[in-house]
């Protein structure tokens, strides 16, 4: 019998991917998996599976049925096997395009506070009954603050549309990204290098590959402004996270906004949650509602074509 399941989600229910079960007559199971052996026996004799974060390695991908699909509820895929996948004959799909919007607007929202110091403002009115704003030290205009953008995708456009109202000037550092496409969007392309030396905020927006793995390290701190900021909601292991905390303790970096963690949940002993000036968030760039409603919707479009021998619409091999 043809069997879909949900390994792992954090959505309300999971009536669309049901529905799209029924339709087409297979079982259907829905698991909160966390380790690869809880994952193995969940997608076992699986024709789909529809993964969130639970970790989809060769052992797992190697349970499923033949010609099986792995649909990744999001854009990152980086908790799937794709070369075992390859192997194997499992075709892997992402959703890269249900939450543009939401994450751009997380991202600019973090770089704004940062930027107006907010979170400092607002500790010394609570613990002082007040301050003198320059107590707190310079405040730039928007006008003459640079942003950097690691990765100029689809997020990273929409983030610049966001910026350029503000009267930023903004670069980005992308191997791939179109020169022309990038001008009309007022983004000026450059090397890493130049990006982190110019930038008075960085905001990473870039996959994490073995390329890209702590893309940020001590190294690329020392190459930042000092007193710039770093924001991150793209993935947490762009970033060395211990690096980052010796360069906000030291005061080389200003601060950061992060979203994204390695590993996640962020561990109860990392430095980074007792730096006051980092602002910490729980995965929740890509949340709203009209997001995770589209999220669904299309992964389980993805899978009624799975099911259907269809062309699916977001492969990624």
């Amino acid at each position: 019998m043809t069997r879909v399941v949900v390994t792992d989600h954090a959505f309300g229910d999971v009536t669309g991917e049901a529905a799209v079960a029924e339709r087409h007559g297979a079982e259907f199971g829905v698991h909160q998996c966390r380790t690869e052996e809880e994952t193995v026996e969940a997608v076992r004799g699986a024709d789909v599976a529809f993964v969130n974060f639970a970790p989809t390695t060769r052992a797992v991908l190697s349970a499923m049925a033949d010609g099986a699909s792995v649909i990744r509820y999001g854009i990152g895929y980086d908790n799937v096997d794709v070369a075992a996948a390859t192997e194997l004959g499992i075709t892997v799909a992402n959703v890269p395009d249900y939450g543009v919007d939401t994450v751009a607007d997380h991202t600019v929202a973090c770089l704004l506070t940062l930027l107006r110091r907010l979170t400092r403002f607002d500790r010394a009115v609570h613990r002082d009954g007040w301050c003198a704003p320059r107590d707190l030290g310079s405040v730039p205009g928007f006008a003459d603050t640079t942003i950097g953008l690691v990765g100029l995708g689809q997020i990273g456009f929409a983030v610049a549309e966001r910026l350029a109202p503000f009267g930023f000037s903004v670069l980005a550092h992308d191997p791939y990204a179109d020169a022309d496409a990038a001008a009309a969007h007022g983004v000026r392309l450059s090397a890493l290098d130049e990006l982190l030396g110019a930038a008075d905020a960085v905001s990473l927006h870039a996959p994490l590959t073995a390329e890209t793995s702590k893309l940020l390290d001590a190294a690329a701190f020392q190459r930042m402004r000092t007193g710039a900021f770093l924001v991150n909601t793209s993935r947490g292991g762009l970033v060395d996270q211990d690096a980052l905390a010796d360069a906000v303790a030291s005061g080389k970096i200003a601060g950061a906004a992060l979203d994204v963690f390695d590993p996640e949940p962020l561990a109860e002993d990392s430095r980074l949650r007792e730096l006051p000036e980092v602002l910490l968030t729980p995965h929740a760039a890509f949340f709203s509602d009209s997001s995770l409603a589209a999220l669904q919707r299309l992964a389980a479009e993805e899978a009624d074509r799975a099911l259907s021998g269809t062309p699916l619409r977001c492969p990624v091999r």
